[in-house]
């Protein structure tokens, strides 16, 4: 998401064309979670139009095809699979993982599914996997058996943090809808690769969202010492503060490890006058 209305204005400027605006994200935030593709797969050209407008460094976390994921389950998924990966071609470096969100329903008796299915990948790009059914944290065969399968396959584990969104109940419109939505997991802090992947769900309440994600930068400061190079979304459930969000947390992270480059300089959302 590079476009949100709420942003425009603050983080963008009002009305700029579609292909200015992952320009101006790119200002604020280096990655970016490609979410639209789980829900149709892009044009060549479309996908060019993004590689434009980043950096080299910048990283897109791609989701697989909801196709390839939900629908097909991982299997007989040669087509779509490959007009995804053709799709995605023109990124180059920038796709940093394929990321591969599997449903609620996706449980540790179908784990044999996911190895056959990451067996069958290329190696021309790095994979990480999202689960959604606790069973994978709460039993300790559940969790060594996926982590077994995923080491295997030199692919991540993302973990998708809600723990400090469902502390509280809701108090916003946005909120009480997250809460219907959004998964609960249990805390999941551990790396497979040299290359972790988080998603962080805090309130829309700021210094809430900040409360919650201290585990976070102690994590995230603690990888980068061993070496590896975390990459971390920052979400809201109205998303209306993210990339602002997003560079604090960096910033928290910066102050205990000075030599973690700086973030870019934002592109102003609005002209600058004289007065």
């Amino acid at each position: 998401m590079w476009a949100h209305k709420a942003w425009q204005g603050r983080f963008l400027a009002h009305q700029s064309p579609a292909a200015d605006r992952l320009r101006c994200y790119a200002s604020w935030c280096d990655a970016v979670e490609g979410n639209t593709t789980f829900y149709a797969t892009p044009g060549r050209e479309t996908v060019a139009s993004w590689a434009r407008q980043t950096g080299p460094g910048f990283r897109f976390v791609l989701k697989i095809p909801k196709v390839v994921t939900h629908e097909h389950r991982l299997t007989d998924v040669d087509g779509p699979l490959r007009a995804f990966l053709d799709a995605v071609e023109p990124l180059g470096p920038r796709a940093h993982t394929l990321w591969i969100q599997l449903p609620a329903s996706f449980a540790p008796d179908d784990v044999g599914v996911l190895a056959r299915f990451l067996r069958r990948l290329p190696d021309s790009h790095r994979y990480a996997v999202e689960v959604r059914d606790p069973a994978f944290c709460t039993d300790p065969r559940a969790t060594r058996l996926l982590e077994g399968v995923l080491a295997d396959a030199s692919a991540e584990w993302i973990p998708f943090d809600t723990t400090a969104f469902f502390q509280a109940p809701p108090t916003s419109d946005a909120e009480r809808d997250a809460w219907t939505k959004k998964p609960r997991m249990p805390l999941r802090t551990a790396a497979l690769t040299d290359r972790p992947i988080v998603r962080y769900l805090g309130r829309d309440d700021s210094d809430r969202t900040v409360e919650g994600w201290r585990h976070w930068v102690d994590v995230t400061v603690g990888w980068l010492r061993e070496g590896r190079s975390p990459t971390v979304f920052v979400h809201t459930p109205d998303n209306a503060d993210a990339p602002q969000l997003a560079r604090r947390f960096h910033d928290e992270v910066r102050a205990r490890v000075p030599e973690l480059e700086a973030l870019p300089e934002p592109i102003p959302a609005e002209p600058l006058t004289l007065f």
